[in-house]
């Protein structure tokens, strides 16, 4: 079974700024209250260690593409049982804004058991972590976040 979740914002910033603060993981706790953190080295290929609220798990950099798009892989305990392709997007909307989109791919033989959670609690959290980056990269110039 396959699930797909996307949501998407337009940010008042330029993409550069964006994924400035996107990959800024060790300042995520001043702006992001779904992801609390991301550890490890951030290269395609590699393991990384992804913490939200009550779970954490160790995906694999799929890909990193600078001031664009950044993607993982994680799996609940080996693949094919619930696996999740998590997508950041970034697109220049060529006014000085961009779009955020954040989205994530779900299969495996338990997608259908956490179907209504996922539409639920996945969708929403994904939702307020895209207003929060919104408003972190609204009020903050580039050089005041370093």
């Amino acid at each position: 079974m396959t699930k797909q979740i996307k949501t998407s914002i337009t940010i008042q910033a330029s993409k550069e700024h964006i994924w400035q603060i996107l990959m800024d993981f060790e300042n995520y706790h001043k702006w992001n209250s779904f992801i609390e953190s991301i550890s490890g080295t951030v290269k395609v290929g590699y393991q990384i260690r992804v913490k939200l609220q009550g779970m954490t798990f160790k995906p694999t950099v799929l890909t990193l593409q600078e001031n664009s798009e950044f993607t993982w892989l994680g799996h609940l305990w080996f693949r094919g049982i619930f696996d999740g392709e998590h997508i950041f997007k970034l697109t220049d909307n060529g006014d000085g804004t961009t779009n955020f989109e954040q989205s994530e791919n779900f299969k495996g033989i338990l997608v259908g058991i956490f179907s209504k959670s996922l539409d639920k609690n996945t969708k929403a959290g994904f939702e307020r972590m895209n207003q929060e980056l919104k408003s972190y990269a609204e009020q903050y110039e580039p050089e005041q976040i370093v």
